[in-house]
Parts: structure tokens; C-alpha cells; sequence
């Protein structure tokens, strides 16, 4: 049995703790916060604190907490000798203090409060400062998920750059399409199928090979009046951008 503490309750740390709370492999020990808060039903039977000199003994201990405060307050913590993991895919794992082991647990999935995913098939990134934390890191990520991989923080920071354009980038550009949408009174919904089935192709075919569009094909005539329509709109030059993208890394396949 692994016992874990969970440091702060965001995003990523809540969905964590949910799938390892079910593990029977897993005992979480307790749960912090900075400030006062509510579990959720299915978790009130953690232990909750505020306080730091009440943090219960732990075979790991599990950082989430905003990025900008992970090395100071890694340093607070009255703990010494012990595995401390952070969460994030941005942040080196010697930011965390030396005064304890050092470790990173990275679930590389979008987190929402308001979305309950399953972790099995989520890749779980490990790194530690100790071949025997390592060896730790990859049973606790094997409870909660089938994928567990040994990842450097260096590799890390080129993973969470790509993440962020294949997530928080094209989610970007469903929030404009969405716009542009509700401006001429049509429904975003209309859109689903084709984002599903864009998300779906690239199980079977690389993203190279599932590009489309009239960037893609050089039709001048359709792209000179998409730009037209946006003449007006603060997003004219993200489409003349992407457009030029696109046409710079296929146009010597046309």
C-alpha cells in the first residue's frame, strides 16, 4: 500500500486524488490546502488541513499547486528526507526544494472541475532524483493508469510546449470559431461533427496526412473570401497567419 498526500486541491491534484482514493493499492493519507475548502462527497473521509506542521507521514507527497509557486513554497514545507512530486508539465523537477527527494508525477490530460475523467489511458510522465523514487513513481502511476513513461525534464518542457498547441491553442480556436459563429446567429454545434471526426482521423493517419483545407490544396479564390468576410474582425489576421503557415509547409508538395 502507497501512502500519499495530496498538497493543495486544484485542478489536476482533485482528479488524482479521485482515481487513487479508488485504488486498492493506494491510501491517501490526507489531504492540504492553503485555504479552507469543502472535498467533494465521495472524498470527505480524507483528513483535511490547513496547517503544515499537521502534514501526516507519507511515502509521497504530491504537489499541485500553481507553477510560479512551486520552488518557494517547496521550501515551507516542514519535511525533510521525503518524495515530493510536483504535477506540472512546465516546470523542472530540481525546482522543487533539496531539502527532500524530488520527483515529478505529470498526467499529461486537460483538467476541468466540472469534467470527471477516467485516468486509465492518460499518459503519466515520471521523473526522480533516485533510481528507487523512480521505481516508486512508476507503481503509484500504474494504479491509476496503463501508460507510465520515464520522461527528463527536458523532454518535459518540449512535451508541454506541443500540448499546449494540439490543446490550449486549437481550443482557442473553437472559442473564435464559436464566436463568429454566434455573430451570424448560427449554432456552434453545427461544428461538433467535423471537430469529432478531425480528432478521430489522426488514429489511423498522421496529422501531415489528415490536413485539409484550402490552404492545403492552394485555392486562392476560397481563401481571398474567407478574408472578405473576416475584413472586419479582430481574427482576419490569425486566419491570413495560419493560412501562411500552412501554404509555407505544404506549398512545395502542391
Amino acid at each position: 500500500m502507497i501512502k500519499v498526500v495530496f498538497l493543495g486541491f486544484g485542478n489536476v491534484n482533485s482528479h488524482l486524488c479521485r482515481a487513487m482514493a479508488e485504488s486498492e493499492q493506494v491510501s491517501v493519507m490526507q489531504v492540504f490546502n492553503r485555504t479552507a475548502m469543502q472535498l467533494p462527497k465521495t472524498l470527505q473521509a480524507i483528513p483535511f488541513t490547513t496547517q503544515l506542521s499537521e502534514i501526516k507521514e507519507a511515502d509521497v507527497y504530491i504537489l499541485g499547486i500553481p507553477d510560479d509557486a512551486i520552488e518557494s513554497f517547496s521550501a515551507t514545507l516542514p519535511l525533510r528526507d521525503q518524495l515530493i512530486v510536483h504535477t506540472s508539465g512546465g516546470v523542472a523537477m530540481d525546482a522543487l526544494s533539496n531539502q527532500n527527494r524530488m520527483g515529478v508525477l505529470y498526467p499529461l490530460q486537460t483538467f476541468s472541475k466540472q469534467r470527471t475523467i477516467a485516468l486509465d489511458k492518460v499518459p503519466i510522465c515520471i521523473e526522480a532524483s533516485a533510481p528507487e523514487d523512480l521505481g516508486l513513481l512508476r507503481q503509484l502511476g500504474s494504479t491509476i493508469s496503463e501508460i507510465v513513461v520515464e520522461i527528463s525534464s527536458e523532454e518535459r518542457a518540449k512535451l508541454h510546449v506541443s500540448a499546449v498547441f494540439v490543446n490550449n491553442f486549437v481550443n482557442y480556436l473553437y472559442t473564435v470559431s464559436e464566436e463568429l459563429l454566434a455573430k451570424n446567429h448560427l449554432n456552434f454545434e453545427l461544428l461538433k461533427p467535423l471537430i469529432l471526426e478531425t480528432a478521430h482521423k489522426i488514429e489511423t493517419l498522421s496529422p501531415s496526412e489528415a490536413q485539409t483545407g484550402p490552404a492545403k490544396r492552394n485555392d486562392r479564390k476560397t481563401i481571398e473570401k474567407h478574408v472578405h468576410l473576416l475584413k472586419d474582425s479582430p481574427y482576419k489576421e490569425l486566419y491570413t497567419q495560419l493560412t501562411q503557415a500552412i501554404e509555407t509547409t505544404y506549398g512545395k508538395k502542391l
